[in-house]
């Protein structure tokens, strides 16, 4: 594995949740691997007033907890020559100062901005910064999720952000475009002759999407509750599944000419306006109840959840899409918190055979499934009929099975290993242009403002099921029924 050019990295939000659960112990599992140079900087920057010393010792307890028995003295004695920590109030330009004299000598390295902060101050960081005359040629700025609430805040932030950096210094991630079996999604799809033929309408009867979480909104309820699960998790994870599964094979793996094409399938959406939001998309919210056996409150009872709140924490929704290959095949996704098992999967139901020939099994399952599953752990499924041993020509469905770290033997990159790597080597491939973003506001804002419209506030299910029963009513309406239901 090639090192990486010498970078520094300045983590915003250095001592919140996502640097210290997610971030450093990424960077730190490419340092063990050799891929980051010793030359290299991490400084994690935050308002609290805390030493170097004293910011490598909290990291140091993160890294030891999240990476278990990854995690190694020596090799931690190594990386932590890399931290620094940098005390600064995101709002106060005077604080900018110090963190331009630390980067003064480095103007010719790679220079990491990545923004782990509400995104109502990724504006005044950006001015800031141009302020400090810290923004190089060879500067990123990354910008996590959700950006903006609407289509307006949005624009606005990309305005401001883009009034500082270049659309391709830019790097809005969606941590689930980095998870191996997304790659393999892709591989699988645009690497083999075998697939690309029967990936289209008249072979393919309907596909699943599903994310569904067991916590519920733990210590983010603040957050939660301005957002919902349309805006946390549809509007970029399960959309932009939606568009690897259902894109055009690009002209390259170039990163402009794979995201031309996942943009199309955005603008390709059929729009869900006014009544539509009735039959084609379901609100849940969960209640008390009890996840593998352990008894769950329910939503409103959670920490900084208002009493009264009609905020979603499940959405399921029929989608159909406008092309050629895709017209009359329903696209269903789902996502929730405190739902029965921890999963998430993508499942495309193939046509049954035009004319049977032999006894077909008593099942509900469908002949040939593909099922593609993202975590808890990374596999690919293929359901066929095969001849059950013995006398007579009795069927029977077996799957071919690749376990992805059984099949390789080695631990798969965690998804932020990648897009920080991928940022360091301006590879935009896995990130999300501007265009990209205003399409999928633009098909989600309606959708919301017909909720609001019909009044239609989220229907109650209990904590630990698969959901409301609305949702399960969507596709049997259609005559199909949610994987984990059959």
């Amino acid at each position: 594995m090639t090192i990486l050019p010498t970078f520094d990295m300045l983590l915003f939000g250095g001592t919140g949740d996502l640097v210290t659960r997610k971030l450093l112990p990424a960077l730190y599992r490419r340092f063990v691997a050799g891929q980051v140079s010793a030359e290299s900087r991490i400084f994690g920057v935050a308002r609290s007033n805390l030493t170097r010393a004293a910011y490598t010792a909290q990291a140091q307890t993160a890294c030891s907890q999240f990476l278990g028995k990854e995690f190694a003295a020596k090799q931690w004695d190594g990386f932590s020559r890399l931290l620094d920590y940098v005390s600064l109030d995101a709002g106060a330009e005077k604080d900018y100062a110090a963190l331009a004299a630390l980067l003064a000598d480095r103007e010719a390295v790679v220079r990491v901005f990545f923004f782990s902060t509400a995104s109502n101050l990724f504006a005044v960081i950006c001015q800031n910064l141009a302020k400090a005359k810290v923004v190089t040629p060879l500067s990123r700025v990354v910008l996590e999720k959700p950006l903006g609430h609407d289509t307006v805040s949005a624009n606005l932030i990309n305005e401001q952000v883009g009034a500082v950096f270049a659309e391709k210094q830019i790097y809005r991630i969606d941590h689930y475009l980095g998870k191996e079996t997304v790659q393999n999604l892709m591989a699988l799809r645009f690497g083999n002759a075998l697939f690309e033929p029967l990936w289209r309408r008249g072979l393919i009867k309907h596909v699943q999407i599903t994310v569904a979480e067991e916590l519920g909104v733990e210590r983010r309820g603040n957050f939660y509750d301005k957002t919902g699960a349309m805006r946390d998790m549809v509007q970029n994870h399960l959309l932009q599944l939606l568009c690897i599964m259902a894109m055009e094979p690009p002209a390259s793996s170039d990163a402009d000419a794979v995201r031309d094409e996942k943009l199309k399938v955005l603008r390709a959406l059929r729009p869900l306006r006014d009544r539509d939001v009735l039959t084609k998309t379901v609100r849940g919210q969960y209640k008390a109840g009890a996840v593998r056996g352990v008894p769950v409150p329910g939503y409103l009872q959670e920490s900084d959840i208002a009493s009264d709140s009609s905020t979603e924490t499940f959405v399921a929704l029929k989608v159909d899409i406008d092309t050629w290959r895709w017209a009359g095949v329903p696209f269903y996704l789902r996502t929730g918190k405190r739902l029965q098992d921890r999963v998430t999967e993508l499942v495309v139901t193939f046509e049954e055979v035009p004319h049977p020939i032999f006894d077909m099994p008593n099942t509900t399952h469908t002949a040939n499934e593909l099922v593609i599953r993202l975590q808890p752990d990374e596999s690919i499924t293929l359901t066929i009929l095969a001849k059950n041993p013995g006398e007579g020509m009795r069927l029977k469905p077996v799957s071919l099975a690749l376990d992805l770290g059984e099949t390789f033997k080695t631990r798969s990159l965690d998804a932020y290993e990648r897009l920080l790597m991928d940022t360091v080597k301006g590879n935009l491939t896995l990130f999300m242009r501007r265009d990209e973003l205003d399409a999928a506001w633009a098909w989600i804002d309606p959708i919301r403002a017909g909720w609001q419209q019909y009044d239609e506030g989220p229907k109650i299910y209990i904590a630990g099921t698969w959901g409301p029963a609305s949702s399960s009513a969507m596709l049997s309406r259609d005559g199909f029924a949610w994987h984990d239901e059959l």
